[in-house]
């Protein structure tokens, strides 16, 4: 099922893997050598990245995918999706709303919106036993107390179906907001997972202020600079920008002793077609990582040895200098972030797209609330 508008808003954690096609080994014997996939798992633990109850389901079962993840286009496909499965969510989000004290339309729909959210959360809950990540409306991505106020609003909706505030990371974009967002709702024993990180500041700012995960996204780092240099040609996994910052992540956090999880997604070939998990391999080692389908499944096939790039001790070892004293500033933050052209140029593009799948639910869900009202 072809689900994008959902993932704005849910983002899971869990046991899953490939395409539905393809034919997955539990585990290796000693008559067969690892595949990439089962060496990966070994080192790094691994989502697939997909809103897609079937293929979660179909995969929740293997021993070498531990979480899900779904993307901003997920919740925003499940709620113009003719699938009656889904159906049923935007259905009963639109109830619930409705049924609520809300009074004025926007805020009946953004009510259902965070419900629709919650409902598909709830569903891939009950296939999985890892993490739910349940996305903020980006439209607040400024607004410190918004997006507090809807991340409280959120957990309490888990909680009402029975899911413990455990399980749920609050998915909250990179922006000095955000973080800010995220080091208020930490310190409510709410977990969060901060987005849309395209620069090593994000990076240091979020660990700063005591987020739980962040998911950096080394392909579209890989785009920007080949963009602004003209390149079309191969690049060696070890220089390619995005391994390189998300390398550069993971040993400041170790070093520096910052517990919050890195989780690179979206993923780009280092040396062209042919090449696809070029980066997935050179950050082998990192804390997590959320794959989507079509690669896991090119991990499953190959056979090759996989060698870890990113442990703990190593990292340690880094010649990585504090910033901030420890603790970033706002003005230190925003100066930074100004001067890093892909995380600032990628942090705006991020936020519109994300806010345009939001427009298109908004739009699905107005016309069902005018309908039964």
């Amino acid at each position: 099922m072809n689900l994008s508008l959902a993932a704005i808003f849910v983002g899971i954690m869990t046991v899953n893997a490939f395409t539905p096609t393809s034919q997955i080994r539990k585990s290796s014997s000693t008559a067969l050598k690892a595949s990439q996939l089962e060496q990966l798992s070994q080192v790094t633990t691994l989502s697939i990245d997909s809103g897609d109850l079937k293929v979660i389901e179909k995969y929740a079962a293997t021993g070498f995918i531990t979480d899900a993840t779904t993307n901003p286009l997920f919740v925003s496909q499940a709620g113009s999706s003719g699938d009656p499965v889904y159906q049923k969510l935007v259905d009963d989000a639109v109830a619930f709303a409705l049924a609520s004290d809300e009074k004025d339309e926007d805020s009946i729909v953004a009510l259902a919106i965070d419900a629709l959210a919650v409902n598909l959360g709830a569903s891939i809950a009950s296939i999985v036993k890892g993490y739910i990540s349940t996305e903020v409306n980006p439209k607040l991505a400024f607004d410190t107390d918004a997006s507090v106020s809807r991340g409280r609003r959120i957990i309490a909706m888990y909680e009402e179906k029975g899911i413990p505030k455990e399980r749920i990371l609050i998915k909250l974009p990179a922006t000095w907001e955000g973080i800010l967002a995220a080091e208020v709702l930490e310190r409510e024993g709410i977990q969060c997972n901060l987005t849309l990180i395209f620069s090593f500041i994000q990076a240091v700012a979020c660990a700063q202020r005591g987020a739980h995960l962040i998911s950096p996204f080394p392909g579209r780092v890989l785009d920007w600079h080949k963009v602004k240099d003209g390149r079309t040609g191969a690049t060696e996994p070890e220089n390619d920008e995005g391994v390189v910052v998300c390398k550069k992540i993971y040993n400041y956090y170790k070093k520096f002793q910052h517990d919050t999880i890195v989780m690179p997604a979206s993923w780009r070939p280092s040396r062209g077609p042919g090449y696809d998990t070029d980066e997935i391999i050179a950050l082998a080692g990192t804390d997590r990582m959320t794959i989507p389908a079509p690669l896991l499944e090119k991990l499953e096939a190959s056979e090759e040895d996989l060698i870890r790039t990113l442990d703990p001790e190593s990292a340690k070892a880094c010649d990585e200098q504090e910033m901030g004293n420890g603790m970033l500033d706002e003005q230190e933050f925003r100066y930074l972030l100004n001067m890093d052209g892909c995380g600032t140029d990628k942090l705006g593009e991020g936020l519109r797209a994300f806010i345009a799948e939001t427009d298109k639910l908004e739009e699905v869900i107005i016309n069902k609330v005018r309908v039964v009202q």
